[in-house]
């Protein structure tokens, strides 16, 4: 099989959707499956004969997205070359268009996988009088894919509410080579200069969908027997990172992105880890917690829902509930034997979740889908 990817963000995109893709590539390396990615020019980028970049502009509304300007004789000439059998749209703007168009003037099968609930966003950036019609673009970009793959089955569910169908669960994995809970804790102390007992952590964009300035007004209603015995990691970057800042108490440290060990080190030294987000999809950043052995705290909402099981690896709390949030992280710092109970519960979690076999049947899907010659467009 040959696969050509279309998509606004890859690596080294730090980004749900870009580190999903690379894995995936990756992964087609490894089992000799050939691929083409047609992709944003990005900081860093890495060039390759796989790997086709063009010039971009950053979205304003959702950076980890960009803008391309694709040379469409370029992108023709090489599909023309490599003879893809299957086009997957990785998401919906210039770069996925252009696959969409190419599919169509080339007759080339087509599917694509929906990673991002952008009309959630519209809300934090006051832009939901674009609501409908964003609901009307989606409907129309995604009505030729024969299969739309999604990361959870409350996103599928979502999306069946709103009229779509061929819809296929395509979940995600986690590395376990990379994110384990076997780290030396103390150099996570050295580094930032911890005293506190207990490390709550964050991992994800500073950013307003993320719900992230909670964080600040959980920490002040904290117990006081509490609030004094924890410190607060924030890892991660964004347009709001500075108002957070000024914000914050002194007990609250702001890493910036980190990635490989240094990322994993944060994951693992920490009690808890704290995501107050209701727009996500799936959540990569919790299953990599659970799996470096840190339960979550989470709002009980969007892809979250799907991967904690509440009372077993984390707790979930009501949307946007600060007391809640609070609460469940006193009562889990005060209760040690639950914590690591949930610790356990979340690392056995976390390794039935291989990338392995997602992709494998990622593969399945792909071929099912080249299989429907007679496909019917949806109505």
């Amino acid at each position: 099989m040959k696969i050509a990817i279309f998509t606004d963000t890859f690596a080294p995109d730090i980004n749900g959707v870009a580190r999903t893709l690379k894995r995936f590539t990756d992964y087609l390396t490894d089992h000799d499956i050939e691929f083409r990615v047609f992709a944003p020019e990005s900081s860093g980028s890495v060039y390759s004969d796989n790997i086709h970049r063009f010039k971009s502009l950053k979205l304003f509304f959702y950076p980890d997205c960009k803008l391309a300007f694709p040379k469409m004789p370029k992108v023709k000439a090489e599909l023309q070359r490599f003879k893809p059998d299957i086009i997957h749209v990785a998401t919906p703007f210039n770069m996925g268009l252009c696959g969409l168009y190419y599919a169509k003037k080339l007759n080339i099968p087509i599917v694509g996988s929906y990673h991002t609930d952008f009309d959630k966003y519209l809300a934090f950036y006051d832009l939901q009088f674009l609501k409908k019609i964003l609901w009307k673009y989606m409907h129309w970009f995604h009505r030729p894919l024969r299969r739309i793959f999604v990361p959870s089955l409350d996103t599928k569910e979502n999306l069946q509410k709103h009229g779509f169908t061929n819809l296929s669960i395509w979940t995600h994995g986690v590395d376990h080579s990379v994110f384990h809970p076997v780290v030396n804790h103390q150099e996570v102390r050295h580094k930032y200069n911890i005293q506190e007992k207990h490390i709550l952590l964050y991992v994800g964009r500073i950013a307003p969908e993320k719900d992230i300035r909670l964080l600040p007004e959980i920490a002040e209603i904290l117990p006081e027997e509490v609030k004094n015995d924890v410190h607060w990691l924030v890892v991660g970057d964004g347009p709001i990172k500075q108002e957070l800042v000024e914000k914050a108490p002194a007990n609250m440290t702001f890493t910036g992105f980190l990635t490989g060990n240094d990322l994993v080190q944060a994951y693992a030294a920490s009690d808890l880890f704290v995501f107050p987000s209701t727009t996500e999809t799936f959540g990569n950043v919790v299953l990599e917690s659970l799996a470096c052995g840190t339960p979550v705290v989470a709002a009980n909402a969007g892809g979250v829902r799907t991967i904690i099981q509440h009372g077993v690896t984390g707790l979930l709390c009501q949307e946007k509930d600060v007391k809640g949030f609070a609460d469940s992280i006193a009562n889990l710092i005060k209760n040690e034997d639950q914590r690591l109970k949930m610790a356990e519960n979340g690392k056995s979690y976390a390794l039935t979740q291989t990338w392995d076999a997602i992709f494998e049947n990622l593969l399945y899907e792909y071929e099912a889908a080249l299989k429907l010659d007679t496909y019917v467009k949806p109505a």
